[in-house]
């Protein structure tokens, strides 16, 4: 299972082509009302942490997936791995991540944080059974995001 990294209202669910190939995107937008902590949706081990300058604009705008200044984890758990984003919004100005690379992390546990309204995109396998539509508030480290299919000892699903 892959669970929310923060509380907040899924704004999108998307297929996407990156260079690894196709993986899906799932957007949440945080409200300066919701708690901004930040929380890994996998447990696993901290792959690469990666922070990226960038614009400040609205959270809920799609282009800040890829224009806002952002920090970017990777974690690799039983046999697939997980991309999230912390991503700074309009009046977001901090984004706070606690752990390095290399770093053994439970699932749902506290990574981190980002001041104000922002938003957390998980990037997941293109196989992972999406469990959340648009318009559904989640809550970090308990709401389920997300299934990854189980593999028989015959290496079927």
């Amino acid at each position: 299972m892959i669970v929310s990294p923060g509380d907040g209202l899924v704004t999108e669910t998307i297929r996407l082509e990156t260079p690894e190939g196709p993986r899906q995107r799932i957007s949440i937008f945080l409200s300066v009302f919701d708690v901004h902590v930040n929380r890994s949706p996998i447990a696993g081990t901290i792959t690469a942490v990666r922070y990226q300058k960038g614009k400040y604009l609205n959270a809920m705008n799609p282009a800040s997936a890829e224009q806002n200044e952002q920090n970017i984890v990777t974690v690799r758990g039983d046999g697939y791995e997980v991309t999230f984003k912390q991503i700074a919004g309009l009046l977001a100005r901090r984004i706070v991540f606690v752990p390095t690379e290399g770093s053994a992390i439970g699932r749902g546990e506290r990574v981190g944080l980002i001041k104000f309204g922002s938003r957390v995109d998980v990037v997941l396998p293109a196989e992972a059974e999406s469990l959340v539509k648009p318009g559904v508030r989640v809550r970090g480290g308990a709401s389920i995001l997300a299934s990854m299919p189980t593999v028989s000892c015959e290496g079927r699903s």
